[in-house]
């Protein structure tokens, strides 16, 4: 008999990306000590742009206080990637699940990212396709809709995936996205041209693709959750 996966999912809203990165910190360890499940963090971002760990500062083509006067902060993080920007009407994905539970290696486990955008996309009729290990993401044609930073530590993943739904692209006219200067970037608005759903209805529909993806066939939604940061606890 096929063992049942299961997961939570903490439905978050708009939170900072320092308190994110704490959670995901404190979650990781709590999952590696077997406290806690395998877990789904679905929220999004202010303006915000990251670098991974190669801290390749070149492709951020303006000064760090002309982004602070977009409304945008700047963090360096441990991540893989490039540069890249999260912001409102993006859809953020942050697993803390373990590898060695699923029985995935880095590779297919950032195939699965992929494939959960993609099949998220062909809800709306899009047709988006991995880059492959030379373009890590998911394309549609020659541009971007959804980026992919991971970080794995002792087999336990954090970071994750973003996705465009309708943010401001134009934030994406002060880096080099991703590091590929000759590639653009899409929404799914832009590349439906409907009419779409709120925000929330697509993060869900994106959660429950990440959950096909990864075999995760039950789900315990967890919504509004209050994050204390100060005393490191969850609330």
């Amino acid at each position: 008999m096929k063992l049942k996966r299961s997961m939570e999912v903490w439905k978050m809203g708009l939170v900072s990306y320092l308190d994110a990165l704490k959670l995901q910190e404190k979650l990781l360890m709590e999952r590696k000590a077997n406290k806690i499940p395998d877990t789904l963090l679905s929220l999004q971002h202010p303006p915000t742009y990251t670098l991974g760990k190669r801290q390749t500062d070149h492709n951020i083509l303006v000064p760090e206080a002309e982004l602070k006067a977009l409304g945008a902060e700047l963090h360096y993080t441990q991540r893989g990637g490039d540069v890249t920007f999260h912001g409102p009407h993006q859809a953020i994905l942050y697993p803390i699940i373990s590898l060695r539970g699923i029985g995935y290696g880095a590779r297919k486990y950032v195939e699965g990212l992929e494939s959960a955008m993609i099949g998220l996309a062909s809800i709306y009729g899009v047709k988006a396709l991995s880059g492959g290990k030379d373009r890590t993401g998911v394309w549609v044609e020659d541009k971007k809709i959804g980026a992919i930073g991971v970080r794995i530590t002792h087999g336990i993943t954090s970071h994750g995936l973003a996705f465009n739904i309708d943010p401001d692209l134009n934030y994406y006219k002060h880096i080099v996205p991703c590091g590929i200067a000759d590639k653009g970037v899409t929404s799914l608005k832009m590349e439906s041209g409907m009419e779409l759903p709120g925000d929330e209805v697509i993060q869900e529909q994106l959660v429950q693709c990440f959950a096909e993806s990864f075999g995760f066939s039950s789900l315990k939604w967890k919504e509004d959750e209050l994050v204390s940061l100060e005393d490191g606890d969850v609330k």
